[in-house]
């Protein structure tokens, strides 16, 4: 062989991915502080940033319907100022420690939490303890914060892809579920918050008595007991505490229902299909994992393969189940221009079809198993992932080998496992299609496509699509 030929053979031969290496989840050890608080840390030798997180088991779901978005309000209000400091004045005792102070809600919890290094942590512990004990609510910074998320609701109205999400969450949840709606609100629940009611909505749930601390990072030669008994260690579990009310995550559908939002000449259309889907605690989450990347996880899933690969319909598609401490949606999503909105919509239920039918071949298998197990020691190279974790753990309240457990059960996941979390848990006979785009261009051949019930939705101020 010539060295051409050589030279030829090389560059012809792609790479194979390498075996994943082992991995262990750095240990976590735990405990209580003198009035019952759940501490938990993690001693990450060389990781001199420490990362702290106080969790509060109150999220945008337990909220009642007509305060929608109060939580995650309340949350970026907390660092706007304290009973002892304003919000410069706290921004400038942070940065004194070189610390990064943040605050911040989701559907399943709240978090107050720091960030600095490992010298400062005392004196950071106690700015964190005073935002999340001592927080003032100022009218001024509050109404902004609402003003702004104001704002950001009616640029949604504008957003394609926003509305297309706003419009599929009130299609496969039942109104009387927080799911049916963002977890920032919507206008109508918006508009009537302000201090009062975020402090009044704050010291509702704010007893601290399902709370836990997670502290992560180097803590060699720390007594953390010390330092935390001053500051929570009075944080006791209130007596007689009412069991905390269930939200419905009830989905809405007995049938599969298309909507069409009409954006008038708009060049492209915003595709969601989907429905209620499951809650983290789902006892296949694993055959779970690996089957959503096979299906819309991946650069070389069924849906990006078929949809953009194959026939050229988009830059990307998409699937996934958001598992949240409730049954959170399932949603396989794509933009598509406007002429291919009818043959990308047919292709992508086909897809979510195949995968009832079709078990993965031992090339998707094992794709999807390597990208989870190899990507999974990446999240966790400083404290915060770390920190992040433990913080999911406990607000799912899973076992505490779980994370140790992670690898070992997705390598574990045969094709039949695949084919069984697809038939089980991908709902075709109840899906939930919205298409955001020019329903006078596309209306008659999705119509035609038989998917189900269609209607047409015209918002007087979505404006145009071009």
């Amino acid at each position: 062989m010539s060295a051409l030929d050589r030279l030829e053979a090389a560059l012809g031969t792609r790479p194979v991915p390498g075996t994943p290496r082992p991995f262990t989840f750095p240990a976590v050890e735990q405990g209580r502080l003198s009035g019952g608080l759940p501490v938990r840390f993690i001693h990450l030798p060389g990781r001199p940033l420490v990362t702290a997180s106080l969790i509060l088991p109150m999220g945008a779901v337990d909220e009642p319907a007509e305060l929608g978005g109060v939580t995650i309000l309340a949350a970026r209000s907390l660092t706007e100022g304290t009973r002892r400091r304003d919000a410069l004045a706290l921004v400038e005792a942070a940065e004194r420690l070189g610390a990064s102070l943040r605050a911040e809600a989701g559907w399943d919890a709240t978090v107050v939490g720091v960030e600095v290094p490992a010298e400062r942590l005392a004196l950071a512990l106690a700015l964190l303890a005073e935002v999340a004990r001592e927080p003032a609510f100022p009218p001024r910074e509050v109404e902004r914060l609402r003003d702004q998320r104001l704002n950001d609701l009616l640029q949604a109205k504008a957003d394609p892809a926003r509305r297309a999400d706003e419009v599929y969450l009130a299609t496969i949840y039942d109104p009387a579920s927080p799911y049916a709606r963002p977890a920032g609100g919507l206008r109508d629940t918006v508009a009537g918050v302000d201090a009062d009611v975020v402090g009044t909505a704050w010291a509702s749930w704010a007893g601290f008595e399902r709370s836990a601390l997670v502290i992560g990072g180097d803590l060699a030669g720390i007594d953390l007991p010390a330092i935390l008994e001053p500051l929570l260690g009075d944080l006791a579990p209130a007596s007689g505490v009412a069991p905390r009310s269930v939200p419905t995550d009830a989905g809405r559908l007995d049938r599969p229902v298309v909507r069409v939002v009409h954006r008038a000449g708009s060049v492209q259309s915003e595709l969601r299909v989907g429905h209620r889907g499951l809650s983290r605690r789902t006892p296949d989450f694993h055959a779970v994992a690996v089957m959503s990347a096979i299906l819309g996880g991946l650069f070389n899933s069924r849906l990006n393969m078929k949809l953009r690969e194959e026939k050229g319909y988009t830059y990307g598609a998409g699937a996934g189940f958001d598992l949240r401490r409730f049954a959170g949606p399932f949603t396989a999503r794509a933009a598509v221009n406007t002429d291919a909105t009818a043959p990308a919509l047919a292709d992508l239920v086909a897809e979510l079809r195949r995968m009832q039918e079709s078990a993965p071949s031992e090339a998707e298998l094992r794709a999807a198993r390597d990208y989870l197990v190899g990507v999974f020691p990446l999240r966790f190279e400083t404290p915060g992932p770390v920190v992040a974790a433990v913080t999911g753990i406990v607000t799912h309240g899973l076992p505490d080998d779980e994370l140790d457990r992670y690898r070992p059960a997705i390598e574990a996941v045969t094709a039949d496992d695949v084919l069984a979390a697809a038939r089980d848990h991908l709902d075709l006979d109840r899906l939930g299609i919205v298409l955001v785009g020019d329903a006078d261009a596309v209306t008659a051949d999705v119509e035609a496509l038989g998917l189900g019930e269609l209607e047409v939705i015209r918002d007087e101020d979505a404006g145009s699509g071009e």
